[in-house]
């Protein structure tokens, strides 16, 4: 069992910025992937941002060039840093860990940070 907690989120206004982050405990195997995926009203859940414990990340193309996710491997955390926040980004954020690094679909979830960017 691995377990995910979640910090961060919150309201903030179009242009600003937010830090996501998501600890994981457990049985946290050498091959695997942590990151983050999220769920707007009445759409599919979404992958936003996963890296690899051996370091390759993969970006939703809506998110490129600005968010960014970064690990800190003593603490396994995994954290989503996220400027110039739009309207449309707005949703429940789900920190995942999958087991290996190939694609999939995750094997834990988090129980899902809100984010709201409005005016």
């Amino acid at each position: 069992q691995v377990q995910l907690e979640e910090s961060g989120g919150g309201l903030v206004q179009p242009g600003g910025s937010l830090r996501l982050s998501c600890a994981a405990s457990g049985n946290i195997g050498s091959f695997h992937a942590m990151g983050w995926y999220r769920q707007a009203p009445g759409k599919q859940r979404e992958l936003v941002a996963r890296l690899t414990s051996g370091g390759s990340a993969d970006y939703a193309d809506s998110v490129k060039g600005r968010f960014t996710i970064s690990r800190e491997n003593a603490k396994l955390t995994v954290s989503l840093q996220m400027n110039s926040l739009k309207v449309e980004d707005t949703a429940v954020y789900f920190c995942m860990y999958k087991r290996g690094w190939g694609p999939g679909q995750p094997d834990y979830w988090g129980h899902g940070t809100q984010v709201t960017v409005s005016s």
